[in-house]
């Protein structure tokens, strides 16, 4: 599980909230979907906030990255101001197209222009890349703060146990199923702009082929027969002129 980065940038707030006591209904947790990714995908998380704290509106959601991942894209919401939270990486790394990163977003914000009402709900959404790392298990710790307390989904569920009262919302990722890129379209890469070739089956082509024949015979014909025509047309004439000779 990835919880350290949350431990960097969140824990003293976490820690307020727990030693208050304050936290909203346990029947409606901060949600993810989906909740099983292929290894490697390009993928856009959606969190969702069901309810506020105690009744209280939601003013504040603050979503934690898991050190695997070094960035993530929010998705526009108009009741929002959004913030990346960047720190520095221990050493230099480099991404899928060989540029040199020295930080990575740790936190994204969502500070609420208009409070959340209790009785809503909002999503919250992150477009981000996952690492190569079939079987495990990220964690996304969430705080969520309220006009009055607020609430910290960042308790990690263990294998085997029951499910803590404030669960962090959580990512399974899966063994990678072709192309990483899939969620992008076949055959594309993002960044680049550059597409594969698409191998057409060779029943389809040898049908296009016969297609293509089949077409310049018809139209061969048709040619004939409008030249066919248009003689016909020309003896008819000349007949004519012919019976009115006197």
């Amino acid at each position: 599980m990835s919880v350290r980065t949350f431990a960097r940038v969140g824990a003293p707030t976490a820690a307020v909230a727990l030693a208050l006591g304050v936290a909203g209904p346990a029947a409606a947790h901060v949600t993810i979907t989906p909740t099983e990714t292929a290894a490697g995908a390009y993928t856009v998380l959606t969190f969702s906030v069901g309810h506020g704290c105690e009744g209280s509106p939601t003013t504040r959601v603050a979503i934690a990255l898991p050190e695997e991942i070094n960035a993530a894209t929010p998705t526009r919401n108009p009741y929002y101001d959004v913030e990346k939270v960047t720190e520095k990486l221990d050493e230099p790394v480099q991404d899928a197209h060989g540029n040199e990163i020295t930080e990575r977003v740790a936190q994204i914000v969502y500070t609420a222009t208009t409070p959340l009402p209790d009785d809503q709900r909002d999503a919250f959404e992150l477009s981000l890349q996952l690492p190569e790392a079939a079987g495990e298990t990220l964690a996304f710790p969430t705080i969520q703060t309220c006009e009055e307390g607020e609430t910290a989904w960042t308790e990690v569920v263990e294998p085997d146990a029951a499910e803590p009262e404030h669960p962090a919302p959580v990512v399974t990722i899966t063994d990678a199923a072709g192309d990483a890129h899939g969620a992008h379209g076949a055959g594309s890469e993002e960044g680049d702009g550059s597409t594969m070739p698409v191998d057409v089956p060779a029943d389809d082509a040898d049908a296009d082929a016969a297609s293509d024949d089949d077409s310049g015979t018809g139209t061969a014909l048709g040619v004939a027969g409008l030249v066919a025509g248009l003689l016909g047309l020309a003896a008819g004439a000349l007949a004519l002129v012919r019976t009115r000779r006197p």
